[in-house]
């Protein structure tokens, strides 16, 4: 049996910065996107997983400014999005590729699925292997089209809809990958959608809605928005994710 010796060094010192929060620059890129004007994001995370929602907006017709997006310059990261409106996407001219990013895939199905053009996401080997059915079950309650590989998984193709109804959906677990989904939905369909959890979740997508000028109501443990409305482009500064923050805590406690 081998054995692994660590031998301590000297106590850390020094200053960083601590990298933008990957959930919130997902959504800052899909509600500017989304929005009407021009959205300035700063502290943007240039990761694989945000880059790929990124492309996948720019394959959708919008145009998005890129600024100091290498991973050498991660500080001074920036967006300029200009936005499209709810009405704005248009047709891609290829599959959607989303890599390994369930939050991208999950929260884009819902902006997919209420589109009047045909669509596909596709994602990397590990994704592909992953079901989506918490999020297509209710996306066809509410009237989307959409066929995928065996079990539920991707590559999820989106039929062409005239629209969408919101539903009054009681989530069977929590997670707030679903719930964000189904609002994003929800925007774009006629009547209230309402999402009930059977415990507290992250409000990320509840917040940014507000923060672009979306009305969200909050009753208890549901969620509810009325679709038809407008985002309103605002500049965004994406916070520091604290869990990446941890691993330099506790290297400076123990030493």
């Amino acid at each position: 049996m081998s054995r692994i010796i660590a031998t301590g060094g000297g106590p850390l010192a020094g200053s960083l910065r601590v990298p933008g929060d990957k959930s919130i620059s997902h959504r800052a890129v899909m509600f500017g996107a989304l929005a009407e004007g021009v959205t300035e994001v700063t502290g943007f995370l240039p990761g694989a997983d945000t880059l790929a929602t990124l492309a996948a907006f720019e394959a959708l017709g919008v145009r998005v400014e890129r600024h100091g997006l290498s991973q050498q310059d991660a500080e001074s990261a920036r967006l300029v999005i200009h936005g499209v409106g709810l009405s704005g996407l248009s047709r891609p001219s290829a599959a959607l590729d989303m890599g390994n990013s369930g939050t991208g895939m999950r929260l884009m199905a819902g902006i997919l699925a209420a589109q009047p053009f045909a669509s596909v996401l596709v994602g990397d080997e590990s994704l592909s292997k992953r079901p989506m059915g918490r999020v297509l079950d209710p996306l066809v309650q509410m009237g989307a089209q959409i066929s995928s590989a065996a079990g539920k998984m991707p590559p999820l193709e989106f039929s062409p809809v005239a629209g969408l109804t919101g539903i009054d959906y009681q989530l069977p677990m929590a997670s707030a990958q679903v719930k964000s989904c189904l609002l994003l939905a929800g925007i774009f369909a006629r009547g209230e959608t309402r999402v009930t959890e059977p415990a507290p979740t992250r409000d990320h997508t509840e917040r940014m809605l507000r923060g672009f000028g979306y009305q969200v109501e909050q009753q208890g443990s549901t969620v509810a928005l009325r679709g038809g409305g407008r985002l309103t482009a605002c500049n965004v500064h994406v916070p520091a994710d604290i869990s990446s923050a941890t691993f330099p805590l506790i290297a400076a406690l123990i030493t």
